[in-house]
């Protein structure tokens, strides 16, 4: 998270929008509600798919932020030269090995929890609204580290990248999900993330979306984008509407 935004907390809020009013929320995990000290995740590319099919691949150049596992991955097989079409016959097995990986390491995880969290998802678990993750993660190991960062408890489902290379397309059926399980087919349901994708995956949905800059953007870059929110951190926006 960068300096500027503890030392200069920024909040803006579309005029109209009741940011903690929604039905269901969808937060993003990595850089919104944690960011890991460690290279557990990170290094289990390489390691579940050599253990999955023997082949070498490296992340060296691969864009990370907001992007999602399986497309991570794809970019990394293309660019070791590797048949695609090994990779579309391969995938189970190598994010299975991916999430054991990760399952095995998980003591090594060091997950920090960005500032206001858990007074975030308390504050809208008392407005009643329905908690869950959209994460470019694979399921397994997005459980597993919201597990160890003891966030578990707050989200009831989740949408992840095991069958989406394209966030917007998990986004939608996170959405789609959380209005079945309220049985509210229109039901306002809002995107908490760090990135320009998770902005533009709530827009492709006709979603609103909550921008907070814990991640690698800043608060002027995703500011540009005009999300219906966009603060420096979750704990700056709780406090802007304790002072309104």
């Amino acid at each position: 998270m960068a300096k500027e935004n503890l030392e200069n907390p920024r909040v803006r809020v579309r005029p109209g929008f009741c940011w903690d009013g929604c039905a269901a929320y969808l937060f993003d995990v990595d850089g919104t509600l944690l960011r890991s000290r460690d290279r557990v995740h990170f290094n289990a590319f390489a390691a579940g798919v050599e253990r999955a099919t023997g082949r070498t691949i490296q992340l060296e150049g691969v864009p990370l932020a907001g992007n999602s596992d399986t497309a991570i991955l794809a970019e990394a097989w293309r660019q070791a030269g590797l048949d695609e079409a090994e990779l579309v016959r391969q995938s189970a097995a190598i994010h299975q090995a991916m999430a054991e990986w990760v399952a095995e390491h998980r003591e090594q995880l060091e997950p920090v929890l960005m500032p206001g969290v858990e007074a975030t998802l308390e504050h809208l678990t008392r407005h009643k609204a329905l908690l869950g993750v959209a994460t470019g993660n694979l399921e397994k190991i997005g459980w597993i580290k919201l597990q160890r960062a003891g966030l578990r408890k707050w989200f009831g489902f989740g949408g992840f990248s095991d069958r989406y290379r394209v966030r917007a397309e998990m986004v939608a059926a996170a959405a789609e999900t959380a209005r079945a399980m309220l049985g509210k087919p229109d039901a306002e349901v809002c995107v908490v993330g760090d990135t320009p994708r998770d902005i533009q995956a709530a827009r492709a949905s006709g979603l609103p979306v909550v921008a907070v800059a814990t991640g690698h953007y800043s608060f002027d870059e995703l500011a540009a984008l005009e999300p219906d929110v966009c603060t420096t951190t979750l704990a700056d926006l709780l406090a802007a509407g304790e002072a309104r």
